[in-house]
């Protein structure tokens, strides 16, 4: 089951803002990830930590549909692709990985990714530290360039409040001047909350719709 998603325009550049907390861009044929984040319910449980095992299946479930709906010809995990040292669940997502055909997987690395760069090159993902592709660099963390600056790491979010003192935080793109911040594809991550500048672009995922504030 898909969402709601909405297109931005960035640079010249149309990007699809998707409710499964992913970016496409069709000019490239181009999918964009940040924050996956595989093998952290085991990283938790590992040391005693309660967490439900259905926050990774979840992760993997909606990744494979916008695979099936997109069929991008790259995919580009954006860091954080995996959370810790080698756990029981990296050989479960190479083999996911190994399944889909016709995408090219390519990982920015992230301050998370500590397995050997060995390990994701035999999951089938090329290494790099950063990307410089049309008028983006692409980055884990977030880095001074001439180049707009997409990137990930801060988990961003807004909170949003309603009567009655209500107050709900919900995951979010972020577009500044100079630099754009993808929200975390992975559940079970944790959000910062963001405060905008004038001119910002801030676009909430809520109820599986994407919409801008």
């Amino acid at each position: 089951m898909t969402g709601s998603n909405l297109s931005a325009t960035i640079c010249g550049e149309e990007l699809i803002l998707l409710s499964e907390k992913a970016i496409y861009w069709p000019a490239r044929k181009t999918m964009l990830i940040a924050d996956l984040h595989i093998g952290k319910v085991q990283h938790f449980r590992r040391h005693g930590i309660a967490v439900p095992g259905m926050a990774e299946q979840n992760n993997l479930w909606r990744l494979s549909g916008i695979l099936q709906k997109w069929k991008p010809e790259v995919l580009i995990f954006m860091g954080d692709l995996f959370h810790s040292a080698m756990n029981a669940a990296w050989p479960v997502f190479a083999d996911f990985l190994a399944g889909i055909e016709k995408t090219e997987f390519i990982l920015v690395k992230g301050n998370h990714d500590i397995l050997p760069a060995a390990t994701f090159e035999t999951g089938g993902l090329k290494v790099l530290e950063q990307l410089e592709t049309g008028p983006f660099l692409l980055t884990h963390l977030p880095e001074e360039s001439d180049l707009y600056n997409l990137h990930g790491h801060i988990h961003p979010g807004v909170s949003l409040r309603g009567k009655g003192r209500q107050s709900l935080r919900l995951p979010c793109f972020h577009f500044a001047e100079r630099y754009g911040i993808l929200p975390s594809f992975g559940d079970f991550t944790g959000m910062y909350v963001i405060r905008p500048k004038a001119g910002d672009q801030v676009f909430v995922i809520s109820d599986r719709e994407v919409m801008k504030m």
